[in-house]
């Protein structure tokens, strides 16, 4: 089931169990409580964060996360958060940053973790950081690796000392705003993110050059500097999270397949798996 508390805002979600779908695109699939509230940026950072989200959990849990077309950053303000690689268990700074990627992930928290969620717009992050995005590809790392220790520090500091949510998101906010860049939207890539969008990811890469008038290699190099992977890649990142909207509706599998351009069942399923680690059929179990 898609969790939600029903009300008209659709701020706080506090599901038993199941899958939770947030309005930026990440997809997490849990057992057990979770307290997400949502919280919009304020007008200068809206062109490049698309929300906060402030999230608590009581008690231990292991839970997935399905990959979101944008980068996330994270601040554990309480608590501890690994991510499950196989059969280790990798703990990961309190203040963390996820790249784009091809699969899910999966993470567990410890009791009484609280933390703070940046969900980046598409091409948000390079306003922000001169790390290239693509070098974040399929990658959880530390946030001293992007930014500045001194300043990571004194975030943390700050919000240990915080009571409220929106102290809390205040303090990353000003963060945010301090490493904001003076420097123009790349329109082309813009554009393209757009047209991707406009066609569920469907669109082919040769079509997509031939309406930016710009030629396969520099602009690949752009894109992937900016949003974090190839538009091939992301495309069928925009294709699979286009997916997941279907399989809440009353559609059959083939009609979903077809609908969204798959040569045929096995690659519709292969694909899916890729990002989910379930087949369609099983994943549509939770819905």
């Amino acid at each position: 089931m898609i969790c939600s508390n029903g009300g008209a805002d659709d701020n706080a979600y506090i599901c038993p169990a199941g899958l939770w779908k947030a309005s930026a695109g990440q997809v997490i699939i849990f057992y057990g409580k979770m307290r997400f509230d949502k919280f919009i940026p304020t007008k200068t950072l809206q062109p490049y964060i698309k929300q906060f989200v402030v999230s608590e959990n009581e008690y231990v849990h292991e839970y997935k996360v399905l990959p979101p077309p944008g980068l996330v950053i994270g601040f554990q303000y309480k608590g501890q958060l690994s991510v499950i690689k196989g059969d280790s268990i990798v703990q990961l700074n309190a203040a963390g940053i996820t790249g784009l990627t091809d699969s899910y992930k999966i993470f567990r928290n410890s009791a009484g973790i609280g933390t703070i969620l940046v969900y980046f717009t598409e091409t948000g992050f390079t306003h922000f950081a001169a790390h290239p995005a693509h070098e974040l590809f399929n990658l959880s790392l530390s946030l001293e690796d992007v930014f500045d220790k001194t300043s990571i520090r004194a975030v943390e500091g700050k919000l240990g000392l915080a009571v409220t949510d929106r102290q809390r998101v205040e303090i990353v906010e000003q963060f945010l705003l301090a490493q904001l860049k003076d420097k123009e939207t790349d329109k082309l890539i813009a554009e393209a993110v757009k047209l991707i969008y406009q066609t569920k990811g469907t669109i082919r890469i040769k079509e997509l050059n031939e309406k930016l008038f710009i030629s396969q290699s520099p602009f690949e190099k752009r894109f992937r500097k900016i949003v974090g992977t190839t538009p091939k890649k992301f495309a069928s990142i925009v294709r699979f999270n286009a997916v997941l909207g279907d399989l809440n509706q009353s559609k059959s599998l083939i009609d979903i397949c077809y609908e969204n351009n798959f040569f045929d069942q096995a690659h519709f399923s292969r694909e899916f798996k890729q990002f989910t680690g379930d087949t369609p059929e099983q994943f549509k179990r939770f819905l």
